[in-house]
Parts: C-alpha cells; sequence; structure tokens
C-alpha cells in the first residue's frame, strides 16, 4: 500500500505519496493563497493530489489513507481544525472537506510541528527510538514530541507548544502576547532582533555584520550572525554566543522534563550545523540534570528538511 501525506502552510501546500519504506515516490506543491477561503484551499489540496496521483499511475484505491498536516490546533479525533491563525480555519472538518472531493479509505489530520517530529521519528534523525522531540527554529519556534511511536499532543490537541513556555520572566514579548516565550529567543525571528539590536552598537565601518547585509539592518536574516562570526567579526560572535546561551536554555528544560532518546532540531537555524550544535552541547551537557548518568538524550540535527511534514502527515497511523 502506498500513504499520502499533505503538508499544508501559510505559504505553500506541498504533498507526496510515500511507500512503506517511508520513502516518497512523488512530490509537488502549490501556493497555499491563505488569504482565500477554506474550501477553496481544500480545493487546491484535492487538484494536488489527483496531479500526484496521475503521475505516479496510482489510484485512490491503492492509497491505505491520507494525512494532513496543518498549523494550528488539530483535533485528530474529529479531523477538525479548530484554529489556526494564519489560514482561514476556525473549527473547520478538513478530513471531511477533502474526503468529499477524493474519496480515500480515511483521512486523518495532525498539528504539522508534531507531524515532522513523528516524520523525523518515523524516518529521519530519530528513527528507532522509543521517545523523541523534535525543535523546529523558524519563523518561531515548534515542537513536537513522540511517545511509543505515537504523536503527543495534549487531552485537547493544543499540547507540545514548545516554544511557548517562558526563560525569561517579563522578558522580550513573544508573538502570542506573553513576555519572555522560548521563541522570542531561540526563532529566527529572535535572532534577527538581536543581530540588529547589536549592529545598532557598533560602527558600521569594519563590522562583517553591516557588510553582509549592504548596510542596510532590514536585509539582517538569521543567517547573518552565523556568518559573520565565521569571518571573525567578535560583535557577530557575542550575538551567536546570547542566542545559543537562550537555544540551550530551552534545550535543558525539555530533556529535564522527557528525558527523550533522541531530539532533533530543524529549521532554518539547523542549516548551521556543528556550528550550532557543538556550543550547544556544550552548555546542554554541562547543566542537564541528567549530566552525570550513563544514559544521555542524544542531540542531532533533523534529517529530512521540508519533507519531515509530508512524511510524517504520511506515516500517522504507521
Amino acid at each position: 500500500m502506498y500513504y499520502l501525506g499533505i503538508d499544508l502552510g501559510g505559504t505553500n501546500i506541498a504533498a507526496g505519496i510515500m511507500d512503506s519504506d517511508y520513502k516518497l515516490i512523488q512530490k509537488g506543491s502549490v501556493p497555499t493563497k491563505a488569504a482565500r477561503d477554506a474550501d477553496a484551499i481544500v480545493d487546491d489540496m484535492a487538484s494536488l493530489c489527483h496531479t500526484l496521483l496521475h503521475e505516479t499511475g496510482l489510484t485512490v484505491d491503492d492509497i491505505a489513507y491520507a494525512g494532513i498536516a496543518t498549523p494550528g490546533t488539530a483535533n485528530r479525533d474529529t479531523g477538525t481544525v479548530e484554529y489556526a491563525n494564519n489560514l482561514p480555519f476556525l473549527h473547520y472538518p478538513i478530513a471531511a472537506k477533502l474526503k468529499e472531493r477524493i474519496p480515500f479509505r480515511a483521512v486523518y489530520i495532525e498539528n504539522d510541528a508534531n507531524a515532522a517530529a513523528k516524520g523525523e521519528a518515523a524516518a529521519g534523525a530519530a528513527k528507532g527510538s522509543s521517545c523523541s522531540v523534535m525543535v523546529t527554529l523558524g519563523t518561531g519556534v515548534g515542537g513536537g514530541i513522540v511517545i511509543d511511536g505515537k504523536v503527543y499532543s495534549g487531552f485537547n490537541f493544543a499540547g507540545a507548544e514548545l516554544g511557548h513556555m517562558v526563560i525569561e520572566h517579563g522578558g522580550r514579548r513573544c508573538s502570542c502576547g506573553r513576555l519572555g516565550c522560548w521563541e522570542a529567543y531561540s526563532s529566527s525571528t529572535g535572532l534577527i532582533n538581536m543581530t540588529r539590536e547589536k549592529m545598532l552598537t557598533v560602527p558600521k565601518e569594519g563590522s562583517v555584520m553591516w557588510e553582509l547585509c549592504g548596510g542596510d539592518i532590514e536585509k539582517v536574516s538569521g543567517k547573518t550572525a552565523f556568518a559573520a562570526a565565521r569571518k571573525g567579526d567578535k560583535d557577530a560572535q557575542a550575538v551567536v554566543d546570547e542566542y545559543v546561551s537562550y537555544l540551550a536554555c530551552g534545550v535543558i528544560n525539555i530533556l529535564n522534563i522527557f528525558q527523550p532518546e533522541i531530539l532533533t532540531i530543524g529549521g532554518g537555524i539547523s542549516n548551521e550545523k556543528d556550528n550550532l550544535l557543538n556550543p550547544l552541547l556544550a552548555i546542554v551537557n554541562g547543566e542537564q540534570y541528567a549530566r552525570n548518568s550513563d544514559q544521555q538524550t542524544a542531540i542531532k540535527i533533523a534529517q529530512l528538511g521540508n519533507d519531515a511534514g509530508i512524511i510524517g502527515a504520511a506515516a500517522l497511523m504507521l
């Protein structure tokens, strides 16, 4: 049998067909056009699914089920997206709506960060583990928890919002409205803010950070500080050190609560790989509660990249 996974994002709808070995045999994407109504978005989801089936020569009868990874609170029991702040979904029965358009045997849904965690547990850096946690460092900080092969999301499907634990009481304002959330410090948005703040305190001349963004502070990205630090910019290195210290604070909290076998780090900032991982491990290994244990959580960079959500959605019931 084959399994179809859909990763619904605010910018793109990505989908793929996966075989029983967790390998994508075909994938594609279309723009989400999130300003439209929900039914129009599902129309495009269905159209993309039809395209993939046609390209692979498969029929809907060859698909065991379809899975949807969606932003927001995804009620697995009812197939309803209760709320998604960047898509027009409010108590929207997305699973039933897709099945109206394509008669899949079944359609399952899951929060997108949770689905990515499932993907890494099933076929990525956390494969083979019984308990794993994934942290995604993007515009925000996403989180997903997999225990005994199953996604954990709380009794109301709103759990595992790891980015919204407070690590700095009364600190920076988060997009959720709370002060001091981990997301405000360890997302790419947080890193960009730290970089800009540091740049405003140093002369432009001789600053690699200013050079990399062409003297325009609006062009600062999540790559700027790390790239400048590699070129020997001490101010940039100070930004990186500050960023990693906040990242480590949240990671240690997660380890102390869950003690997973594997913690994976994904998202755009994870592309820094050892430049991120090595200083992070230096802090984590010295401060986590179980530092003297013979059994330590393995912290790894995620492997599946943009395919994690598709594979996770396709593997929801496996």
